[in-house]
């Protein structure tokens, strides 16, 4: 959930063609689709056409488990039921619905907390989080994100999992580019949106994605899922489906399906039991110790007050001013507000401790500020911003890193996940992570073409992992 970013492009992989507008061109190149026809792969966002979102037909059929655990066969029927002579079987149908509110935030959050665990709990999975992105018109078909949310349920209506999914006429919103792909489909006469997409809404955060009650027979019910996915994606003639910010478990697991395995990068902070501030300080190289100290005593020489807001602590006018902190940010380096006013506002009403809002105060004003949602184990920082006339130096780094770190401390956390991108957090002790996401691809052509680069891309960004590690902030022999 990124406010702005801007991306360079990288070199074409590969000529493009000539004069793609042209009719007769792109009905011949339609045709020459194949895994040597396809160019124009690169990083970076670039779109093109966008297509509206396709009607869905609300039921993918039922599919059957019979037998008992450990001695499971399960049985897949997307138009209709499977019976056996052995026994009576135990039906589970799987169905599409339009809005996350026709599911009981009950129901959802069991399934969510039965994929994480309590312990790792993923405050982005909660109905609450994605409900109100739906309810504030972020997360809408007029935005280009229409819900179709995909449910499993038992003979009984109990649910037993649900997967967060959503058609997409664009590629905003994601952090896993892919605007090039859409360009090279484009190329080549064909449509690459609506593509299906599941993920939270403009948040680059890891996390299960396929959210499967604690039973014993969870892995059926799982590759019911991902088999009603696929379905799904050939039902509708969309170009592809994509998962994106799955648990890396989730990743191993796709790969056996037929998605392609992407890895990206993240800054992350690791806590490694610090009792304070200063006590992570001393596992930091000398030179990095000493700038972060100057950095932290700036901000108390412009008389800076900073504050870790909590719940209730967080008034309406506190959602005001960051509001304006965030357009502010969003307005700025070709940005995009993705997020509303009455988003900010729903969401502190409903998810109430899971909130901290780390402020800046000169005197009596409120001049900056960063949001973080807090999980099981983890610090999740997500937005920053101030006033359009405020120049404190340092002070984005403050709000948005020390004080997550000491905040995560304080809260006995693993880890701060400062989002998507900025090589600046290295040196502030945030280390790159991977991330994964995967990817289904319809066309035989296509596939070979993302397939092909994805390899070379994986390797690019293995060498910028080992390479930061290797020269990293912190003392030899602290990893």
């Amino acid at each position: 959930m990124a406010a702005s970013a801007t991306h360079r492009l990288s070199p074409f992989l590969g000529r493009p063609p000539r004069n793609p507008d042209n009719p007769f061109y792109r009905q011949r190149c339609h045709s020459m689709v194949s895994p040597y026809k396809v160019a124009a792969i690169f990083w970076g966002p670039r779109t093109r056409r966008t297509a509206e979102p396709r009607n869905l037909n609300p039921s993918l059929g039922e599919f059957t488990l019979i037998g008992s655990a450990p001695e499971v066969l399960l049985c897949c029927s997307i138009n209709f039921g499977i019976s056996a002579n052995e026994m009576k079987p135990q039906e589970v149908s799987i169905s599409v619905v339009s809005s996350i509110s026709v599911i009981s935030s009950k129901d959802w959050d069991a399934c969510a907390v039965d994929a994480t665990g309590p312990e790792k709990f993923n405050p982005f999975l909660t109905h609450a989080f994605l409900s109100c992105l739906e309810e504030s018109g972020c997360a809408v078909k007029e935005t280009g994100w229409l819900p179709q949310h995909v449910v499993a349920q038992d003979e009984n209506k109990n649910i037993l999992g649900v997967v967060p999914l959503y058609l997409k006429s664009h590629s905003y919103g994601e952090f896993v580019f892919d605007h090039s792909w859409a360009d090279a489909y484009y190329r080549y006469g064909s449509q690459y949106y609506p593509k299906l997409q599941s993920c939270v809404p403009f948040t680059p955060v890891t996390g299960q994605r396929i959210l499967v009650r604690n039973t014993w027979y969870r892995d059926q019910v799982f590759d019911m899922l991902v088999t009603a996915l696929k379905e799904l994606t050939s039902k509708l003639q969309v170009s592809s489906l994509h998962v994106t910010f799955p648990s890396e478990i989730e990743w191993h697991k796709l790969k056996n399906d037929g998605f392609l395995q992407r890895i990206g990068m993240q800054y992350h902070w690791k806590n490694r039991n610090y009792k304070n501030f200063d006590e992570f300080l001393m596992d930091m190289k000398q030179s990095k110790r000493k700038n972060i100290r100057q950095e932290r005593k700036k901000i108390s020489a412009q008389n800076l007050k900073m504050k870790r807001l909590r719940g209730d602590e967080i008034k309406a006018k506190h959602w005001d001013s960051f509001y304006k902190f965030y357009r502010n940010t969003t307005d700025n380096k070709w940005g995009r507000a993705f997020l509303t006013k009455d988003f900010f506002h729903n969401m502190g009403s409903k998810m109430g401790d899971h909130l901290m809002l780390i402020v800046a105060e000169d005197g009596d004003e409120l001049v900056a500020g960063a949001l973080n949602l807090i999980g099981g184990d983890t610090l999740f920082g997500r937005l920053w911003g101030c006033l359009p006339h405020a120049y404190f130096p340092n002070l984005h780094f403050e709000a948005c890193y020390y004080q997550a770190i000491e905040a995560a401390i304080e809260l006995n956390l693993s880890k701060v996940e400062a989002g998507a991108q900025g090589e600046h957090k290295i040196q502030r002790g945030y280390l790159p992570v991977t991330t994964y996401s995967c990817h289904y691809i319809l066309n035989d052509g296509f596939r070979k073409a993302i397939e092909d680069f994805l390899e070379y891309e994986t390797d690019q960004v293995k060498d910028v992992l080992k390479l930061i590690h290797d020269s990293g902030p912190f003392k030899e022999g602290i990893d």
